[in-house]
């Protein structure tokens, strides 16, 4: 038990630059206190003690705003980042290495008994308001942006937006992805159709420092080519600092 709590005290050292130390981490994250508790309830659970299960993770609800029903099944190393209004539903599955964001729903469609509810392979990033509805698959690798709908299955390592939920399968709308991502802002996506003079001028951005990145690595090859050595401080130039676009939308 005390091994798993290290594991993901670590975790979120891994996924949050917020986070300054283990004790911040297990005092002060409602995330790591409700995957804890749910641990607790799950075993119960799966001891037939049903009530004692649901009284458990009653109480893990008051405490930290996020409902996990004690069926669910949750791998290892799992982040809810801030937490608030969280729900995950019975029959849920998810896998290690999975990251939600507040205001995150792995919902039913359906009244039915058995499953009912989504299941998310390893690694997979829900990101804050979105809502994950039905006995659906969001393969290992994949991401959910901000506030969207998904209803239908996400491919490995596949990016969905909006409402109802999209693939993203354009090459520049995979670049930006890729580029929001190394900048720590992937979990707060936006859908690039937005009317949101903010969100387009974040895309903007977004997409002005895809194309420096890729003319600045072809003069570096171009360099190379010609025999000059780009060593030392050449070779790190124009790198975006990912803290600035934080300070940016704060």
């Amino acid at each position: 038990m005390f091994a798993r709590l290290r594991e993901d005290i670590r975790s979120v050292f891994d996924r949050d630059p917020a986070a300054r130390s283990a004790w911040e981490v297990l005092t002060c994250y409602p995330g790591v206190h409700a995957a804890f508790a749910h641990r607790f309830a799950h075993w119960l659970w799966g001891h037939r003690l049903r009530w004692l299960a649901r009284f458990v993770s009653h109480l893990a609800r008051m405490l930290t705003g996020i409902e996990i029903h004690p069926g669910a099944t949750i791998g290892r190393r799992f982040f809810i980042d801030h937490g608030m209004g969280v729900v995950i539903g019975e029959t849920a599955v998810i896998g290690d290495g999975v990251t939600l964001y507040h205001g995150v729903t792995l919902g039913g469609t359906s009244w039915n008994k058995g499953k009912r509810h989504p299941t998310l392979g390893d690694g997979v990033v829900i990101g804050a308001g979105a809502k994950v509805l039905g006995p659906i698959t969001i393969g290992a690798g994949a991401k959910v942006g901000s506030n969207a709908v998904v209803f239908k299955d996400v491919p490995p390592n596949a990016t969905a937006v909006g409402n109802p939920a999209r693939i993203i399968d354009g090459e520049q709308a995979q670049k930006r992805e890729e580029k929001a991502e190394k900048m720590g802002f992937s979990a707060y996506a936006v859908a690039a159709d937005m009317d949101d003079p903010l969100a387009k001028a974040i895309h903007g951005l977004l997409d002005h420092a895809v194309e420096t990145d890729r003319r600045f690595e072809l003069l570096l090859r171009k360099l190379e080519t010609a025999g000059v050595c780009v060593e030392g401080e050449l070779a790190n130039l124009d790198k975006f600092d990912p803290k600035y676009l934080g300070k940016i939308v704060d």
